[in-house]
């Protein structure tokens, strides 16, 4: 990596090996794994699709991740995050607090926008055009990784710390449509609840579009979009060839009492 990165992680996202072992190395499994580039097993290495050196961004991205979000969670999108974004700051815990990270000083000399779909959230896009360059210049991006559940329990611990200074922004989510799978987009690392729903890495990547200035945040966007793109495409394949299928879209009891209910009235049933 580029030595001036200025990441923090607390994540298995290094490898062990030193430099003159660095390549495909063999687990105790026996299962190659690419300690030298993105760390995934070889014969779905990822190294092609990622930047040649993590991308600089004049916002400094920092993701609260839940504690499980690795360790039980496979198709986690922050180790290619990490490999994507140089100024970047990973920060492992169920609530921010002000002992937290010093990047979070109150009040922040910057804009810190909390990136969650709460119905206080403003749409991401709107608060760019309504707000002068001048005033967004270098902003905070803090976004919220976890299980939905989790990340939902995660923003309101958050919020007797944040809510004196963040301004609470969201991406286009509509709640009344399921979320799409990977066998009905080409991002979607898994299942997800609503329209609009997306990975952490997705979400950062259309953040940046927005928020960073020059143009850059098109190009910024295209290449985590890319590197994403080409991990979903792995596990899909990967999922064929197992003869997995699309599980059918699950329907919630109140939706279909309320369909019975407007057959009886209607006189169908």
């Amino acid at each position: 990596m580029d030595k001036n990165h200025t990441m923090d992680l607390d994540l298995p996202l290094s490898s062990s090996v030193s430099d003159e072992d660095a390549g495909d190395t063999q687990t105790l499994t026996g299962r190659a794994i690419c300690h030298a580039g993105c760390g995934r097993p070889s014969r779905v290495c990822l190294c092609p699709h990622l930047p040649p050196s993590p991308l600089h961004t004049s916002t400094t991205v920092v993701v609260l991740h839940h504690p499980h979000a690795l360790r039980r969670n496979p198709l986690s999108t922050l180790p290619l995050l990490a490999r994507c974004l140089a100024n970047l700051h990973l920060l492992p815990g169920r609530r921010l607090r002000p002992s937290s990270t010093p990047l979070l000083p109150t009040p922040p000399p910057n804009p810190v926008l909390l990136l969650f779909p709460s119905p206080a959230a403003s749409d991401l896009a709107s608060w760019c055009r309504s707000t002068p360059p001048s005033a967004r210049a270098n902003p905070i991006l803090l976004l919220l990784d976890g299980t939905w559940k989790q990340a939902k329990e995660m923003h309101a611990a958050s919020l007797t710390f944040l809510s004196s200074f963040v301004v609470p922004v969201s991406l286009p989510v509509d709640s009344g449509v399921d979320g799409d799978s990977m066998f009905e987009s080409e991002l979607v690392v898994k299942k997800e609840p609503h329209k609009g729903c997306m990975s952490t890495m997705e979400a950062a990547a259309r953040a940046l579009r927005l928020l960073e200035l020059e143009g850059r945040g098109t190009e910024i966007e295209e290449t985590m979009v890319r590197v994403l793109r080409a991990m979903v495409a792995f596990q899909a394949e990967h999922l064929q060839h197992r003869n997995i299928k699309p599980r059918p879209k699950m329907r919630k009891k109140k939706d279909i009492k309320r369909e019975e209910e407007m057959k009886k009235n209607a006189g169908l049933v």
